[in-house]
């Protein structure tokens, strides 16, 4: 098949969309299908550029990592478009990408399947503030019941997010697939190599958040966790690696819990060369955002045999299993705090979650199954798309 994808984010702008669409874009060509992605410029190159059209983009004041495509460009890549004569389109983002997406879709005369990667009922008011919660909840359920209801199928990276979809009213032929682990998350890694360049002892209790430093992944829990573990294992490390716009809100709220020596942000870390690496060095991967359509990191997590204490919550539910590589707490810190701190102190059963992690997401979360499934599932709308467009010819056929 012949692909073309469209996301208001993609690399260098690390997220889980970025990396969903790497990943499935990897195997799929691996396959030998063709892939072409349409994204913002950010004027930094990045590995994949051969199959990237980069449109030009202007910076949102509220968040300044991002980019908005410009609508009008992105039209004027019609014509180059329609020569490379696209069977699918894949629509990535509910913002510029949406709307784009579905004008290209309909002059291009292709199907346009949607993934709903984001949780927007329980994020959009962390970004509309001056809109109250109960308001901006609705609005985001209002926005993303009628974007589903536009394309001709969706994608839900996990059953409960689809569940979720179907409660607004989503109508669309819809999929659960997840985003698969590539081959590189399993490659052995050296953490001890990246406590010393961390300058974090080698015995250290180090517990370990990958991810966007953002309000909604609900970080904040995560510091009263490590002040309450750090009463009782004083030396305790909490490791944030990303960046995003809670940062330094996270920052000033690690100065007023006093745990200057318990936490030590470390930014954004290279995939292919240092995140491997950073899963490996902790002892226990720690995970409580509730709003989450899968849950990636916590699968790449396992996958160097890093243990997990998670809330399992919408997407998350759908990977965490009791005992298999994961304790699962709810969002009670002292509950989570026991969960973490019986892992830390047992080195048997650390080993035992380990072994059972590594296993687990070797044996059920393969890139290579997802994009299969991605694949048929690609064919099924392709084929439904154009028995559709047969039928006004057929009735005009009989009329006359």
């Amino acid at each position: 098949m012949n692909i073309l994808l469209i996301s208001d984010v993609y690399f260098p702008r690390v997220n889980g969309v970025s990396t969903s669409i790497r990943t499935f874009t990897n195997q799929l060509q691996k396959m030998g299908h063709s892939v072409h992605l349409i994204a913002p410029d950010y004027g930094v190159m990045t590995e994949d550029e051969a199959w990237i059209t980069r449109v030009p983009a202007r910076a949102i004041y509220f968040d300044p990592e991002d980019k908005l495509m410009k609508y009008g460009e992105v039209l004027k890549l019609n014509a180059k478009l329609k020569v490379m004569r696209f069977d699918m389109l894949h629509i990535h983002t509910p913002f510029i990408a949406h709307y784009a997406g579905l004008k290209l879709a309909k002059t291009l005369k292709i199907p346009a399947v949607e993934t709903y990667h984001t949780f927007f009922e329980d994020y959009l008011h962390h970004y509309l503030p001056w809109i109250p919660q109960f308001a901006a909840r609705g609005l985001a359920r209002l926005i993303s019941k009628k974007q589903c209801n536009q394309v001709d199928a969706i994608v839900a990276p996990s059953q409960p997010m689809l569940d979720v979809l179907r409660g607004y009213g989503v109508n669309s032929l819809a999929e659960v697939i997840a985003t698969g682990l590539q081959a590189h998350s399993f490659s052995p890694a050296d953490g001890n190599a990246f406590r010393v360049k961390h300058g974090i002892a080698l015995d250290r209790p180090m517990i370990l958040y990958v991810g966007r430093v953002a309000h909604e992944k609900n970080i904040g829990f995560l510091l009263i966790v490590a002040k309450l573990l750090s009463d009782v294992m004083p030396d305790v490390l909490l490791v944030i690696a990303g960046e995003g716009p809670a940062l330094s809100s996270l920052r000033n709220s690690v100065k007023e819990h006093s745990i200057e020596n318990n936490v030590q942000f470390i930014g954004y870390l290279d995939r292919n060369t240092q995140l491997n690496s950073c899963y490996k060095a902790a002892d226990v991967f720690v995970f409580s955002s509730k709003s989450e359509t899968q849950g990636l990191v916590i699968l790449e997590a396992m996958a160097q045999g890093t243990p997990v204490v998670a809330i399992a919550e919408l997407g998350t539910a759908s990977i965490l299993i009791e005992g298999k590589g994961a304790l699962i707490s709810t969002e009670n810190e002292s509950e989570f705090v026991q969960k973490v701190h019986s892992v830390l102190i047992n080195p048997q059963r650390r080993q035992q979650l380990s072994e059972t992690a590594l296993d687990y997401a070797q044996n059920k979360w393969s890139a290579e199954i997802q994009a299969e499934r991605m694949l048929r599932y690609y064919m099924v709308v392709a084929s439904m798309h154009q028995s559709q467009s047969k039928k006004p010819e057929v009735l005009s056929i009989q009329q006359n």
